[in-house]
């Protein structure tokens, strides 16, 4: 009668350790700091950051135009009169308030 020999003890460590490592690497593969979730998660933040960019710059457009017409080169006395009864609380002599 043949006899089933264990494998030594060495084979079971070595599969072990390897079964380890390949299961740490797979782990770090798709939620480390540069896994697969982490990617995902800076993808969409690119995106909402692009959006928030592109509104920054349109209001920073509308200021600039603003800045252009209350220049010294370039005096918008429609806009003038705007920011003057706005900020200064300026009226004429012949205007009612109303509130």
């Amino acid at each position: 009668m043949a006899r089933r020999r264990k494998p030594a003890l060495g084979a079971w460590l070595y599969f072990s350790l390897a079964f380890a490592t390949g299961g740490y690497f797979t782990f770090a593969a798709v939620q480390g700091s540069f896994g697969v979730f982490r990617r995902a998660e800076i993808t969409a933040e690119s995106r909402v950051l692009e959006t928030e960019l592109s509104k920054l710059n349109v209001e920073v457009a509308r200021m600039e135009n603003l800045t252009l017409r209350l220049s010294d080169e370039y005096l918008d006395l429609d806009l003038l009169d705007e920011q003057a009864r706005s900020v200064l609380g300026l009226l004429r002599s012949d205007e009612l308030v109303i509130r």
